[in-house]
């Protein structure tokens, strides 16, 4: 800040406008805390995903809370998301979350981007337990870290159509500009496990070359599958730009929660874990290890609706 006393500067010299600097986000956002809980401590966490992607938000809340037990559901039955209408997925989310709860969860984790995008508030409003999305997080932390506030997204089709992180971002920070891109091949070269393949550098370039002309400073990596394109898209992207990892920022969501409403594990525990699929366990067996970076012994098969 420019002392306004020394008058003497030679206007020629002017100081350099100030940054604008971003502004102080919350850091449990008030939707997320419950009307009540009664679960106990030692309750599991419920996670649960269209498919195998929200395995790596899975794996983030593993190393931040190693005390936790798991309780993950994937609905390979009815994957993907992204074409069914809103009213469809609410319904199988609240088919899940309700599921989920029976088994005795003390929290719920969204980790599906299309689920969040239609389904988290009638999820926070139908049910007492926290429920805690995918893209509320990592909205908040690329307003929370983005220098210039231009800021990139990018997901699957129906996660970008529904503008649902420009919303969150904008609602963290007004000043933001946001360049969302829809990125629908990276889903399938990843669950192909071409991670860094010729192919797979050429999709990236042509997904983010644009964003990366455009000069954002922040992507956000809006889809639970992206985080195995990482190393990818940071070398493509270039070392200047902040990769906001919504996997990463949702277990750190979910850490906040658990302590702010006195319900974490004790982190010395040796939990166990449960991995139920609505359909296809043997398959969801064999590609999990990928997205969890661990072996799964055992995937339950459970269908719903």
């Amino acid at each position: 800040m420019v002392d306004p006393r020394k008058s003497e500067l030679p206007t020629a010299a002017a100081a350099a406008p100030e940054l604008p600097v971003a502004p102080q986000i919350p850091e449990v956002a008030p939707s997320t805390l419950p009307r009540s809980v009664s679960a106990p401590e030692t309750a599991p966490i419920g996670i649960f995903d269209s498919g195998l992607g929200g395995l790596t938000v899975a794996r983030e809340i593993m190393t931040r809370l190693p005390g936790e037990r798991i309780i993950y559901f994937g609905d390979t039955a009815r994957v993907p998301y992204g074409p069914k209408s809103p009213d469809t997925v609410v319904r199988y989310s609240r088919e899940i979350t309700a599921w989920l709860i029976e088994e005795g969860v003390k929290v719920v984790v969204v980790a599906c981007n299309t689920a969040t995008a239609h389904a988290l508030d009638a999820l926070q409003a139908d049910f007492a337990i926290p429920v805690i999305g995918v893209v509320e997080p990592g909205a908040r932390a690329a307003a929370r870290v983005s220098d210039s506030g231009h800021i990139g997204v990018i997901g699957t089709a129906g996660t970008i159509a529904s503008g649902a992180y420009e919303r969150a971002i904008h609602a963290a920070r007004e000043d933001a500009t946001i360049l969302a891109a829809a990125c629908p091949l990276f889903v399938p070269l990843v669950e192909e496990g071409w991670l860094d393949e010729d192919a797979t550098r050429l999709v990236a370039h042509r997904y983010l070359d644009p964003l990366r002309a455009a000069t954002v400073d922040t992507l956000v990596l809006g889809c639970t599958h992206y985080p195995l394109l990482k190393p990818l898209i940071s070398r493509t992207m270039g070392g200047g730009v902040r990769l906001i990892d919504s996997a990463e920022e949702t277990a750190a969501e979910t850490c906040r929660v658990l302590a702010h409403m006195g319900l974490a594990a004790d982190p010395a525990g040796r939990p166990t874990h449960r991995f139920v699929a609505s359909d296809a366990p043997e398959h969801f067996l064999r590609q999990g290890q990928r997205f969890l970076g661990e072996a799964i012994e055992r995937v339950e098969k459970l269908t719903l609706g």
